[in-house]
C-alpha cells in the first residue's frame, strides 16, 4: 500500500505532498524533512530504493524515488508493494505531468496544484493504485479541462443575468437612509 507521495525540489522544498495515512501536521513536517534528508544525501547512480526512516514506519516501509532534473519524486510504500512496479508508476506520473503541462517544470506543480492532485487521484486512491495507463489518465485530465472551460464560459453569462436581475428589483426606500 502507498503511504505517501512526495515531490521535492533540490533544496528540499516540498512541491506536492499527498499522504494516504493520517499523520498530524507536525508529524508530516518531520516525515517530509527526514525523507528529504535520506534521499538527497544519496549519490547519483545508486539504487532508488531504501528502507523507511524512524517516522515513516521503520523497516516495513520503503522509499522509492526518482530524481528528474530539479525534482525528487518519492513514494513511501509498505512491503506489500513491488519496488519495480512503483518505479514504473513514478515514470507514468512524470510522463502524464509532462503531457498535461507540456514540458512540466517545478512552477507547473506550484501554480497548478489542483490539477496535479487530480492526476494523482486518477492514479491512486486511498493508497491503492487505480490506473497506470498513460493514455487513460491523460484522457481523463483533458476531459476534466473541457468541463472546467465549459463552466467558466457559462459563468460570465450567469453573472450578467444576475446583475440584470438585481437591477430590476425595486428596493423600498426608508426614510432613515436618506
Amino acid at each position: 500500500m502507498i503511504k505517501a507521495v512526495l515531490i521535492f525540489n533540490n533544496q528540499g522544498k516540498p512541491r506536492v505532498t499527498k499522504f494516504y495515512q493520517h499523520y498530524s501536521e507536525q508529524d508530516q513536517q518531520s516525515i517530509i524533512e527526514e525523507i528529504f534528508n535520506l534521499v538527497s544525501r544519496r549519490e547519483e547512480g545508486v539504487c532508488s530504493f531504501l528502507e523507511g526512516g524512524k517516522l515513516v514506519g521503520g523497516s516495513d516501509y520503503r522509499l522509492i524515488y526518482r530524481h528528474y532534473a530539479t525534482l525528487y519524486f518519492i513514494f513511501c510504500v509498505d512491503s506489500s508493494e513491488s519496488e519495480l512496479g512503483i518505479l514504473d508508476l513514478i515514470q507514468v506520473l512524470v510522463e502524464v505531468l509532462d503531457r498535461c503541462f507540456e514540458n512540466v517544470c517545478e512552477l507547473d506543480l506550484i501554480f497548478h496544484m489542483d490539477k496535479v492532485h487530480f492526476i494523482l487521484n486518477e492514479m491512486i486512491m486511498g493508497g491503492m493504485v487505480l490506473e497506470t495507463s498513460l493514455h487513460e489518465i491523460v484522457s481523463r485530465y483533458h476531459e476534466q479541462e473541457k468541463i472546467c472551460k465549459q463552466e467558466t464560459s457559462i459563468l460570465p453569462g450567469l453573472k450578467d443575468s444576475l446583475a440584470r436581475g438585481r437591477s430590476s428589483i425595486k428596493m423600498p426606500k426608508f426614510g432613515f437612509l436618506h
